[in-house]
């Protein structure tokens, strides 16, 4: 990673734990996860989107852009100022600094799971319990409406969701008589056979990705961060993450993993050669697929991510994000009545037509969406699989509270081990003492 992208993730992280380390005053509830009453129901929000106001959209998914014009068709009263504040990392530290400074906070900002119970506990955003909120329960998947809860209280409505799967070439596999693997084992056993028969081609490609590396913990049944309120505990010695690091790292000290970074361009052209035979991944990436690998149209499939023993159906979420209405709104009325509009109403099902992985079971279960077949994909309905995901994410996984900065200073640690320098179980406890102590300094309660 350059310099200057290094420390703008760490000044990202920074500011965000400024907001958080308040959290710890004696006379705040930092570990009280009761729900706000509601204040604000479903006919007062209608009536304030047919009076009319303006509100600030801060989102980089590219699906809002006919959301919003719907959305104003339906409400002409109403104006919908949608900003592209950077993404990730980048608008997180716009969004602090303009909490910090008071001025220019959006009404509504596109905030990712992992990042959401920093901006939460830190009182940036608002219990949308106040708007009834809770009633929304079943509307979302296990995994997404899980994620925007702390407690009883909701602090977003999830935008879409990422459970996993397993995205594979079937050219390449068919070429050197791989069958799909089903268990980790197997994945195993086909990445030496793969590698064996071609050296220049690999299972999948690893370079040392937090996102990655939580998802795959998590799905293994490793639960390494606790936390209540401000009382965190951070612990990678559980039996679920070196179930996975154990995997891992025999496909690491074999070198059966192709050492490109994800999103590179390498890695584009090694999804499109064949080079990359597979990818475990969120279940949004067919878009991804389509518009950054075209050379590969028709090739790749999907199928159910690999298990840890035969006949389970367990995976896990990778990525996927919320919009919360800010403490700083002005507007919240609307802003909720937008949110609401764009992740349950007409919005949701307008986004799943443009590509989006659907956080919603209404339109996780319609046949419309399960039947779509996929031209990229060799015409498989490849949603079949996706949604059957979507509903076996295993519970009872958490963030911490300031894992924006645990994950930008993940390569410092884990990242060692794909080069050599440690190895996985060894970076991870090293990752754990990072985070741990960066907890103390900002005012949590970290064991």
């Amino acid at each position: 990673m350059e310099l200057s992208r290094r420390r703008l993730l760490l000044g990202a992280a920074s500011s965000l734990a400024l907001l958080a380390a308040g959290c710890g005053s004696s006379d705040d509830s930092g570990g009280d996860t009761k729900a706000a009453s509601t204040t604000v129901s479903d006919a007062g929000v209608e009536a304030a989107l047919q009076a009319g106001g303006t509100i600030t959209v801060w989102a980089w998914e590219p699906t809002l852009t006919k959301v919003v014009a719907d959305f104003q068709t339906k409400y002409p009263k109403v104006k919908v100022n949608l900003i592209k504040n950077g993404s990730g990392n980048d608008q997180y530290t716009a969004l602090q600094n303009a909490i910090k400074a008071g001025t220019g906070v959006p009404d509504l900002a596109q905030i990712e799971y992992f990042a959401l119970p920093q901006f939460a506990l830190g009182k940036a955003v608002t219990d949308l319990n106040t708007f009834g909120a809770k009633s929304l329960d079943g509307t979302f998947t296990p995994g997404p409406w899980s994620s925007v809860h702390s407690g009883e209280k909701i602090y977003g409505l999830p935008m879409d969701s990422g459970p996993m799967a397993l995205f594979y070439n079937k050219e390449v596999f068919d070429k050197y008589g791989i069958a799909v693997p089903t268990t980790w084992e197997e994945y195993a056993a086909a990445a030496e056979k793969l590698h064996t028969a071609n050296p220049k081609s690999w299972i999948t490609s690893d370079s040392g990705d937090a996102g990655f590396t939580t998802s795959m913990i998590w799905q293994a049944g490793g639960r390494p961060y606790k936390v209540d309120g401000t009382s965190v505990s951070v612990n990678f010695d559980d039996a679920g993450t070196k179930k996975w690091t154990g995997l891992w790292q025999g496909l690491i000290d074999k070198k059966l993993l192709a050492p490109v970074p994800g999103w590179s361009d390498a890695w584009y052209k090694g999804l499109g050669d064949g080079t990359i035979a597979s990818l475990v991944i969120g279940a949004w990436m067919p878009p991804n697929l389509e518009s950054g690998v075209k050379a590969a149209s028709g090739k790749w499939r999907v199928a159910p991510m690999p298990q840890w023993a035969s006949g389970e159906k367990v995976t896990s979420e990778n990525g996927g994000s919320s919009l919360a209405v800010t403490e700083a709104s002005q507007n919240k009325t609307i802003a909720y009545g937008f949110m609401k509009y764009a992740t349950v109403g007409d919005g949701a099902q307008s986004r799943t037509d443009q590509g989006a992985f659907p956080a919603t079971t209404a339109q996780l279960n319609a046949d419309a969406f399960k039947n779509k077949e996929f031209p990229y994909l060799g015409g498989q309905k490849a949603n079949e699989v996706l949604a059957e995901a979507a509903g076996q994410v295993a519970t009872g996984w958490n963030y911490l509270p300031f894992q924006v900065y645990a994950n930008n200073v993940y390569n410092d640690s884990v990242g060692k081990a794909y080069t050599g320098g440690s190895n996985l179980q060894d970076g991870l406890k090293a990752w754990g003492d990072a985070s741990t102590k960066y907890g103390q300094e900002q005012g949590f309660t970290v064991k």
